[in-house]
This record gives structure tokens, C-alpha cells and sequence, in this order.
């Protein structure tokens, strides 16, 4: 029987309307619209592929084949006997959706970058969000998160409802300390082990920590995160750039600038991507023998593609740095879970800030972590995301080549973004804010120098699907040639 005259009640399907050799393409385009324009809403069920493929009139694998695209860009899920459900909604437009407009949302690349720039380009519509440091939340694990909810549910007993350990709840220090273990090399006990609500928590724990021990002043990588800067001056700290280079940070201009701290991500520097050379890592653990101390931010070392696993500093020298990480990039940031492992000097004081601060975090979603820890699940979570990561990564690579030919992209082998210079004469805030009004949200290199350097944009790339990216990434490149 002809398949074009096979139709569908399912959302008026026409298969008709789709190109020959290339039904399941147009078909996952129409589920995705569905989903966006919310028609099928998050918790709907789709038909079993077997029924809507006889409705159609086509194979089954070509139903399945659309589902499984969708899945792959966290918009559906399959859930055995429940079927095939939509958990999220796409990030992306409609076709013939027109970009934002010139206006307010320019605002954040007016002046210097305040407190609130985040909030201000969070805010700002686009259809395409390149903001890096976005992981994949379509992607966050519900059932698995549900089950290892139950679960703790179930055996907790009366006394683990109320107030917890301010240092955090034992299983989850434990399950930490195991996977530090694991899978960044880092050997601790889970009496070494803080539990804080995320990495701008631990910096803020540490402001009054470091001023009481005399240390006024954090060097930081230049560039380097604005958000970490913005912590750190809160706190009252000093912020004196050290400049970075393809080694990693200059410890000959971190010993010049005279700070007893320095803030470094040497796994995967941002935001330029660099690790820290073995060279430059004992350079490193000379200074802090001389009496430096290194705060180690691993913000997402877990996110690698194309190179070896680089240890942590913190295995290295324990007296001497101060570790921290979270769950924000590998699961999500409302989950506002963290660790702190300081050195033994620092311990005590901070346990003390912790418990003045909020008498420790929610200790329901640390038994619910450590569960999913311990089961093996928050492991393939990650293996499922850097197969994802990686080909989002690519398409990103590929349009950055064909839409802005010359291009530099930094940092492509591990991490949720890129970063991009190129040749011509265009301030990078001017460049982030005609791609605003192409309808692209980023951020400009510049946010996060505090010396002049060469222009560039930050893109991020773990949320997006392949072909988003592709259209986003042309849109920029329109915007850039409008400036030359």
C-alpha cells in the first residue's frame, strides 16, 4: 500500500507531507515542535512505535528511529510498560520564529559587568543559549533520581529527619570520598569531607577562613571566571590577575604578585580549556611549599572526550590545597550540592562556618546523591552524557568552521564549552550583543579578563542539540559579519 496515503490522529501526522528518504528526520521535527509549542506537554505518553507506524503506514523503524532522536536530545524517554514519555521541553524555537529584538536584553554587555549580569542574561530571551557552564538538564536522571528517593524514603528512620551533621550526612561524605577516589584520584576520608551547597558556597565559607589566617588576596587565572571574581570581592578579598598561558597559569607572575592564595582550575582552566602542564604543576607545588596556598576548583574535570584524565593537585600536596567540587555540571544546579575538602589546618574553622551558616545542607537530597553514588546510576549518567557532549561538542566545532571561517577554538577536548577568538577588529561585547539580537545568548571573553587581551566568546554546548547548535552558530556568524 502506498505510505503517503497513511495519516495519523496523533497530532493530524500526514506522512504525506514527508520528503522521500527522509520520514523519520521529518517526523522527529514534528514530534519536536509538538513538545515545544505544547501540544504534548512534559508526562505525555506517545503511541507504542508498532501502532503509530501502522497508522502511518510506514516501518516500524522509522517510528522508532524518531523517538530515538528525540531521546537522544533528552526530550523523550523510555520507560518499559510506561511507554515512551516527554520529560523535557526543547530549548530551541519553532521554525519561523523570529530572533529577539534590539532592546533591553543589551543590556548586559553595557558597562562593566555587574553582580547581577547572570541573573540579567538568564533573564534575556533567545532561542539559542550558548551560556557555558549550562549542562544538559533535559538529561537529569528522574527515574533513577526517583527511585534512589524511595529508596531512602523507605529505610529512613525517624531520627535521620532531623537536624544533620554540619559537616554533611556520613553516607554522603563516604560516597564522595569513594568517588573522588575513582574517579579523579583523589584519596580522602569522609572526615576530610565538607558538604556545601556548591562551589559559591565553599568560596564564601572561605572568605572570613583566609582573612583570619591573614591572606587578603586570591590570585586569579587571567582570564579566568568572573563569577569566582565576583565571590571572592564579596568576601572582601583582593583579586590580583596572574596571566595563563598554554602551560596553565604563570607561576613566575603568581610569585610576583605577592598573594599568599591562588583560585585555579588546572584540570580544564576556564575558561580557555589549558591544562596544567606537569611542568608547571610542580612550579605550582614549589610556590605552595613556600607557604602559597592553592584553592582547586574541579569544576568539571568528569567531562572528557579526547584526552586522558588529568589527576587533581590536591593528591599531590593535601596540606597545601584546598579542593572543591559539585554536582552542578554533572547533574544539575538546583541540586545546590558540593564538597569542600580543605586542608587539615582550615577544617575546624570552616565545620564551624558551615554549621553558623545554615546548620548544614538538606540532608534528604545528600542521602538521595550518596544513593545514586553508590548504585553505579550517577556513573552511567555520566557515560550516557559524554557520548552526547561529544557530538554536541563536534557540530559546534563544524558550524564554528563553516559560519566563522578563521575562528580559533580553545579548549575543545574535555568541558561543556568552547571558547573562540577570531581576527577581526570587533569588541567581543559588541559581538555578544548584536548575537542577542540575532536570537543567541553567550558570553564575551572579556567578562572574564582583568587585563585587555584578545576578543572572543564563551560557548556553551551541553544543552543544545546538534542541529540547534548548527543554526545558533550561523546566526553568530551573521551577527559578526554585520560588525566587520
Amino acid at each position: 500500500m502506498n505510505a503517503a496515503s497513511g495519516g495519523s490522529d496523533f497530532l493530524q501526522l500526514d506522512i504525506g507531507a514527508a520528503p522521500a528518504g527522509g520520514k523519520a528526520r521529518w517526523l522527529a521535527e514534528r514530534l519536536r515542535r509538538a513538545i515545544a509549542d505544547g501540544r504534548l506537554t512534559v508526562g505525555s505518553r506517545l503511541p507504542p512505535t508498532r501502532v503509530l507506524a501502522a497508522e502511518l503506514r510506514v516501518s516500524r523503524g522509522v517510528v522508532a528511529e524518531a523517538y530515538r532522536r528525540l531521546a537522544e536530545d533528552g526530550h523523550l524517554e523510555g520507560r518499559r510498560r510506561g511507554g515512551t514519555v516527554v520529560v523535557a521541553v526543547p530549548q530551541e524555537p519553532v521554525r519561523g520564529e523570529a530572533p529577539g529584538k534590539a532592546g533591553p536584553e543589551i543590556a548586559p554587555f553595557t558597562g562593566e559587568p555587574g553582580p547581577d549580569v547572570f541573573d540579567a542574561l538568564r533573564a534575556a530571551p533567545a532561542p539559542f543559549d550558548f551560556t557555558p557552564g549550562r549542562p544538559d538538564l533535559a538529561a537529569f536522571p528522574r527515574a533513577a533520581y526517583l527511585r534512589a528517593e524511595r529508596a531512602v524514603l523507605t529505610g529512613l528512620s525517624a531520627d535521620s529527619l532531623g537536624y544533620g551533621d554540619p559537616r554533611g550526612a556520613l553516607p554522603l561524605r563516604r560516597a564522595v570520598a569513594d568517588w573522588l577516589a575513582r574517579n579523579r584520584g583523589v584519596r580522602v576520608a569522609p572526615d576530610d569531607v565538607l558538604i556545601v551547597a556548591g562551589t559559591a558556597q565553599a568560596l564564601t565559607l572561605l572568605h572570613a577562613v583566609l582573612r583570619a589566617d591573614g591572606i587578603d588576596a586570591v590570585a586569579l587565572e587571567d582570564p579566568g571566571s568572573l563569577g569566582s571574581r565576583q565571590h571572592l570581592r564579596n568576601g572582601g578579598l583582593a583579586t590580583p590577575p596572574v596571566p595563563v598561558d598554554e602551560a596553565g597559569i604563570r607561576v613566575d607572575a603568581l610569585r610576583a604578585s605577592g598573594a599568599r592564595a591562588v583560585l585555579l582550575t588546572p584540570a580544564h582552566q576556564f575558561p580557555t580549556g589549558v591544562v596544567t602542564s606537569g611542568e608547571r604543576r610542580r612550579e605550582l607545588l614549589r610556590w605552595a611549599q613556600d607557604g602559597g596556598l592553592i584553592l582547586e576548583d574541579d569544576y568539571d574535570a568528569e567531562h572528557r572526550y579526547d584526552r586522558p584524565p588529568v589527576p587533581a593537585l590536591r593528591e599531590l600536596l593535601a596540606d597545601r590545597v584546598c579542593y572543591m567540587g559539585s554536582v552542578s555540571k554533572l547533574l544539575a544546579p538546583a541540586l545546590r550540592i558540593g564538597w569542600l575538602i580543605p586542608p587539615p589546618a582550615y577544617h575546624a574553622a570552616l565545620t564551624t562556618a558551615k554549621r553558623f551558616t545554615d546548620l548544614g545542607n538538606a540532608v534528604l537530597p545528600q542521602l538521595t546523591l550518596a544513593r545514586l553514588m553508590d548504585s553505579g546510576d550517577l556513573e552511567r549518567h555520566l557515560r550516557l552524557l559524554r557520548g552526547r557532549h561529544r557530538r554536541r561538542r563536534d557540530a559546534m566545532i563544524g558550524a564554528l568552521a563553516a559560519h566563522l571561517p578563521g575562528a580559533v577554538v580553545h579548549g575543545a577536548a574535555a568541558g561543556l564549552h568552547l571558547t573562540v577568538t577570531y581576527a577581526a577588529d570587533v569588541p567581543d561585547t559588541a559581538l555578544a550583543a548584536a548575537a542577542l539580537t540575532h536570537g543567541v545568548k553567550c558570553h564575551p571573553l572579556s567578562w572574564h579578563r582583568q587585563r585587555p587581551g584578545h576578543p572572543g566568546l564563551v560557548l556553551g554546548y551541553a544543552a543544545t542539540p546538534t542541529g540547534v547548535i548548527t543554526e545558533g552558530v550561523a546566526r553568530l556568524g551573521e551577527a559578526l559579519r554585520e560588525l566587520s
